[in-house]
C-alpha cells in the first residue's frame, strides 16, 4: 500500500509517495506560506499533493505543533505564524478523498529513527533542532504521544530562568536559545538579522560572536540531553534538524555532554534518515502500529 506522506514545518512543506518498504518516490517541496493563514496553508497543501494523490491509498501527516484529534495546535505560535486550531486531517481528507491521520513531526521522526537502530535498543529519544526544538520518546519499544499530544516537546523545558521569552509564553525554554530562531534572535552587531545558516557559516570562518552563538546552542542542548537521560534512562539520543545536522554541531554537543557527570552520559548519533525522518515515520505510523 502506498502512503502519501506529508511533512509540515515552519519553513517548508514536503510530500512524497512512500511504499511499504519505506522507499520514497516523487518527493516534492514548497515553502510554508509566508502569511500562514488557514486559506494559505490549505491552498499550499492542495498544490503540494494534487500531483501525487491519485497514486496513494492513504495519507499520513507529520506536522510541527501539537496534533490533537486531527487538529493542529501550535505550542509556539511563532513557528506557524499564529496558525491555531487548523483542521489538518479534515482538510487533507477533503483535498485527497483518502483516509488521513496526523502526528507531531518530531514524534514521527522518532519512530522512523527508532526503526533504523540496531536491535537491542528499546528506549531512545529523538531531538530535532531546526526552526524550533522538538522531540520524540520511544519507551520500551513504544512511541509516547501523550493523551493531549504533548509528549516529547522537549524544546519547551527550561534552559535558563533568566533567558529570553519563548514563543510558547515561558521564559528561557531550550527552544528560545538553541533553535535556529533562537540563535538568530540573539545575534547582535554585524550579525543582527542574520539567519542561523549564515551564522553557522560565519562561525566556520572564525567569527567570534557567531562561534559563541553556536556554542551556546550546543551547550544548552547537551544540558537538555543530560536531563532527558535522567528522566528516561534512554539508551540512545538521536539528533536531527537543520541545526542539529549542521557540520560540526553534534561534535560540540558531545563535547559539552562530556562535561556532565558520567551518569548522565548517553550515546549520541545523527539522524539516519536526516530530513526524511518525519515523512517516513508518518508512513510507518499509518500502518497502525506504535510498538
Amino acid at each position: 500500500m502506498t502512503t502519501l506522506a506529508i511533512d509540515i514545518g515552519g519553513t517548508k512543506l514536503a510530500a512524497a509517495l512512500v511504499s511499504t518498504d519505506l522507499r520514497i518516490h516523487e518527493r516534492r517541496e514548497l515553502p510554508t506560506p509566508a502569511s500562514k493563514t488557514p486559506d494559505a496553508l490549505r491552498d499550499a497543501l492542495n498544490e503540494l499533493v494534487s500531483p501525487l494523490k491519485a497514486q496513494a491509498q492513504r495519507v499520513a501527516i507529520a506536522s510541527t505543533g501539537i496534533i490533537h484529534e486531527g487538529t493542529l495546535l501550535a505550542i509556539n505560535p511563532q513557528n506557524l505564524g499564529g496558525l491555531m486550531h487548523f483542521p489538518l486531517v479534515q482538510t487533507l481528507e477533503a483535498i485527497t478523498g483518502l483516509p488521513t491521520q496526523a502526528v507531531n513531526d518530531a514524534q514521527a521522526a522518532a519512530w522512523a529513527e527508532y526503526h533504523a537502530l540496531a536491535d537491542g535498543i528499546s528506549d531512545m529519544v529523538f531531538i530535532t533542532v531546526s526552526t524550533g526544538v522538538g522531540g520524540g520518546v520511544v519507551s520500551s519499544g513504544k512511541l509516547q504521544t501523550g493523551t493531549g499530544g504533548l509528549a516529547g516537546h522537549l524544546g519547551h523545558t527550561l534552559a535558563d530562568p533568566n533567558g529570553p521569552v519563548c514563543g510558547c509564553g515561558r521564559r528561557g525554554c531550550v527552544e528560545a536559545i538553541a533553535s535556529g530562531r533562537g540563535i538568530s534572535a540573539a545575534a547582535q552587531g554585524d550579525l543582527a538579522g542574520c539567519d542561523a545558516k549564515t551564522i553557522f557559516a560565519r562561525a566556520a570562518d572564525g567569527h567570534e560572536q557567531a562561534r559563541l552563538l553556536v556554542q551556546s546552542s550546543a551547550r544548552v542542548l547537551a544540558r537538555l540531553i543530560a536531563d532527558v537521560k535522567a528522566i528516561t534512562d534512554c539508551q540512545r539520543v538521536v539528533i536531527g534538524g537543520s541545526v542539529g545536522l549542521a557540520e560540526g554541531y553534534l561534535a560540540q554537543v558531545r563535547h559539552w555532554l562530556a562535561q556532565e557527570p558520567g551518569i548522565y552520559h548517553v550515546e549520541l548519533s545523527a539522524a539516519h534518515y536526516r530530513n526524511d525522518a518525519g515523512l517516513l515515520g508518518a508512513a510507518l505510523l499509518a500502518t497502525g502500529e506504535k510498538s
